[in-house]
């Protein structure tokens, strides 16, 4: 029983620290070895500015100006909002820039992935670029964007979502931001490989006729639809120039419901694209797949078993005694930090860190035991403060 828990205790540690560490330095290697470039130009191909809304009055007037404001040929920019059902004003403040050329696409409730897929078959651009109502461009994020296009084995470019400061309560908000930062940097890496993971929400496009409706709605429609270029074949990239701004989540509650919802739905569009897992076909891009989407949301089960196994060993040797205080402490100090998160000590890196770790786990857990008993999140209810 020892033998089997010393086993235990450092494959845990083995693939904690691939998870975070390994797969971190192997995409840089890997990206530095073969250093695939993009071929950019400055383009300006026509484009359709496709923002998702459900019950969002309180954004969509700015979400509008900002979109009616950038910085690219007018007669090339269709803008177009696909409404998800919405019961509120939503509505009424989008008719009234009708006239300024904005469509409104007013749909029955049935989920965003409906929503975008009906608008796409009115759309006009032959480049698509996704947007959530509460999302601010930086006025040349369209024409940084298509630059990437110029190259023909681009099929979607994501861009760079940034977090507004000092608009979040609690410190979930800072974790969130520190968690970006460092996925950003390892988009840089992973763009040097051939293409990233997948694009984010927030500022994404793809060539329209690479598009196709998800075959499933249970997932992140900006995993499903950005990834579905990759099984075609084309790259994926990253374009750290095209800006975009968002408020964090506004408090540890909130951000720990978006995180369940986004995991669970991120792991059943896995599950959709399992093909892109296969290494012969898609080369790296499965190793980063895998990593990235899989293996790191099983993380908080090798840390259960981490644990389990400390403290089975804890009378065997002084190392395993040291590796039970340090977890035991580290946990309880996630918690202080959690009691604390709204106070200004609490806005300290050594606070929100193990915090924010320990909610994302947390999640990660929840969203994998609730793919095992089957349930799914086929609705968007996305929960915003007013920019």
């Amino acid at each position: 029983m020892i033998l089997t828990m010393i086993i235990l205790f450092w494959v845990s540690v083995g693939t904690i620290i691939y998870a975070y560490v390994g797969f971190t330095a192997l995409v840089v290697v890997v990206g530095w070895l073969l250093n695939r470039k993009v071929k950019k130009a400055p383009i300006t191909p026509s484009i359709t500015l496709l923002i998702a809304a459900y019950n969002e009055e309180k954004n969509i007037s700015e979400k509008v100006k900002n979109s009616l404001a950038l910085n690219y040929p007018k007669d090339k920019l269709e803008i177009m909002v696909a409404s998800d059902g919405s019961s509120d004003r939503t509505h009424e403040i989008v008719s009234q820039y009708e006239a300024q050329g904005v469509k409104l696409l007013r749909f029955e409730r049935r989920g965003k992935i409906f929503a975008l897929n009906d608008s796409i078959a009115q759309a006009s651009g032959e480049i698509i670029v996704f947007s959530d109502a509460n999302t601010f461009y930086d006025e040349d994020s369209l024409l940084k964007l298509v630059e990437n296009f110029a190259d023909p084995a681009v099929g979607g470019v994501c861009g760079n979502q940034c977090h507004y400061k000092n608009k979040t309560r609690d410190n979930a908000g800072q974790g969130e931001s520190l968690y970006w930062n460092y996925d950003k940097a390892l988009k840089q890496f992973q763009n040097q490989t051939g293409s990233i993971v997948s694009a984010d929400g927030a500022i994404y496009a793809i060539r329209k006729d690479l598009y196709e409706m998800p075959p499933s709605t249970a997932v992140t429609d900006d995993f499903a639809i950005s990834t579905g270029v990759i099984e075609k074949g084309y790259r994926l990239v990253f374009e750290n120039d095209a800006l975009a701004y968002e408020n964090t989540m506004p408090g540890a509650e909130e951000e720990f419901r978006r995180k369940v919802r986004i995991m669970n739905r991120g792991l059943r569009g896995v599950i959709m694209r399992k093909k892109l897992l296969n290494p012969f076909r898609y080369g790296f891009y499965s190793v980063t797949l895998f990593s990235h989407k899989v293996l790191r949301r099983l993380v908080p089960f090798f840390l259960i078993f981490l644990y389990i196994a400390s403290l089975f060993l804890v009378n065997t040797h002084i190392f395993y005694t040291t590796a039970a205080i340090a977890q035991t402490v580290f946990y309880l100090w996630a918690g202080i930090s959690y009691l604390m998160r709204q106070s200004n000590i609490g806005g300290s890196k050594l606070f929100y860190i193990p915090f924010f770790y320990c909610m994302a786990n947390l999640a990660a857990f929840i969203a994998v035991l609730n793919i095992i008993a089957g349930r799914k999140i086929e609705f968007w209810n996305p929960q915003r403060q007013k920019a």
